[in-house]
């Protein structure tokens, strides 16, 4: 198997995003099915998980801690701070909460620690960046907590090339997380650069454009009532109409190539650059074998040209985030 570099981690390039096991896509897998989907990905040689404390307020971790924990020598671990959920009014309801003080920070790695069954984590990332906190400090935190033996190395996630570079200067910064698809190119911007100039992995999420790009969600209005992506504008009826007329020359592509449209969206974006690995997640066994079959899969210089024509930031339309989580991110935008 090839693999690529994270930090000091050698790692399959495609991991799993473990933020599908909690209730953000509708209904979440039962225990049983999250177990034997997390099973079954070590199996499928995924070695590379990634989750945060602000996945299901913490479920997220504890299934993984639950499931994982005896076969901790087989993977390396990535999980977030920085935002969780918080019970603000004392009525037992949290809610999100973006907090980046330096206390916080190492008060949220404890409580993931132990939601993990673990000793340490390997990539801990900066979830967001808490605007109202330079980021010096909470970078500094971070180092405290890798000084301290509780995580290995230090993540970011959704900044900018200039904030990059102020936490890289703080303290190496070994990875970072941002969203990057065919239909979200905003990392090419900048971020993609800046990361191969310090030597940081790029950790691409969303690779799949949140099953846009399996070309099998044609009906928005199969998703359930609590989907996150009621919340995308690229989902609102009218600009989601408008993107699914891009998935004929796509789903083209992907018979010329003799691909499934998944493997074919995962095979683009880790053809972009060698420092690239993608998380993609699911909560579905034959999802996650679909998308491990990717790493099979090489694409032509005809047919990335022919990629980027059909699906790019100029003919998709509608923002990836609606006004509030977009003023909750760092990152460049076209």
């Amino acid at each position: 198997m090839n693999t690529r570099a994270v930090g000091p981690f050698q790692i399959n390039p495609i991991g799993l995003g473990c933020m599908n096991i909690c209730p953000v896509y509708g209904p979440p897998p039962s225990f049983e099915d999250a177990e034997r989907l997390l099973l079954s990905a070590l199996d499928e040689g995924v070695d590379f998980f990634d989750t945060a404390a602000l996945y299901g307020f913490g479920d997220s971790e504890r299934i993984m801690g639950q499931v994982l924990s005896k076969h901790r020598s087989r993977f390396t671990l990535a999980s977030k701070c920085g935002m969780q959920g918080v019970d603000v009014k004392g009525d037992g309801k949290k809610v999100r909460v973006i907090d980046g003080r330096p206390n916080t920070i190492k008060a949220t790695c404890d409580d993931s620690l132990r939601r993990l069954n673990t000793d340490v984590i390997d990539l801990y990332y900066l979830h967001r960046w808490d605007k109202q906190v330079p980021i010096e400090e909470s970078v500094g935190a971070l180092a405290d907590l890798k000084r301290a033996g509780k995580i290995r190395s230090i993540g970011l996630s959704e900044v900018s090339s200039a904030t990059l570079r102020k936490a890289h200067a703080e303290h190496p910064i070994t990875a970072l997380q941002t969203e990057y698809s065919l239909w979200t190119r905003n990392p090419e911007i900048s971020v993609l650069q800046t990361c191969q100039a310090l030597g940081v992995a790029f950790v691409a999420f969303s690779p799949l454009a949140r099953k846009f790009l399996c070309a099998d969600l044609r009906d928005i209005g199969s998703l359930t009532a609590n989907d996150w992506r009621h919340t995308s504008p690229r989902f609102n009826q009218d600009n989601y109409a408008h993107n699914l007329q891009l998935l004929e020359a796509y789903e083209q592509i992907a018979r010329d190539v003799g691909c499934t449209p998944a493997q074919l969206a995962l095979a683009w974006v880790l053809q972009q650059a060698p420092h690239i690995v993608t998380i993609p997640g699911t909560s579905r066994i034959d999802h996650l074998k679909d998308n491990m079959g990717a790493l099979s899969v090489h694409l032509s210089p005809e047919v990335l040209v022919r990629l980027n024509d059909a699906i790019n930031q100029h003919n998709v339309r509608g923002n990836r985030y609606g006004a509030q989580a977009s003023s909750e991110v760092d990152t460049e935008v076209f």
